[in-house]
């Protein structure tokens, strides 16, 4: 079930950067807010200094597809911003992978595990 929609409105964006927490490393930047409603939202932002919009393009598809993998263990009623930094466009798929759930843990994003 999808329970995630685009975070489209330039507002939104500027109070997850103002008022939301944040965590950064080389690659990615994330900032999440909570936002009173049961599904997340998700922005992505990738700058003109990351490539051309052929690499930027590429970085967005890649964040997106590593968020729809792991949505499922993503808290609800979150909006979620990915802001790409440059060394995102020479980072391959786990690289970012790896970046974005460092960040989300870091974040309390991510649902605990409950072991027996």
């Amino acid at each position: 079930m999808k329970k995630t929609v685009s975070l489209k409105e330039n507002h939104l964006f500027r109070r997850a950067y103002s008022r939301g927490k944040s965590a950064a490393d080389s690659r990615l930047a994330l900032y999440v807010r909570g936002n009173g409603r049961r599904e997340n939202r998700l922005g992505l932002t990738v700058s003109t200094k990351v490539g051309c919009a052929v690499v930027r393009n590429r970085v967005r598809r890649r964040l997106r597809e590593i968020y729809r993998l792991h949505e499922d263990q993503v808290l609800g009623g979150r909006d979620v911003v990915v802001v790409a930094r440059v060394r995102a466009a020479g980072s391959d798929h786990h690289q970012l992978e790896k970046s974005f759930l460092r960040l989300a843990d870091k974040l309390d994003l991510l649902k605990k595990e409950v072991s027996p």
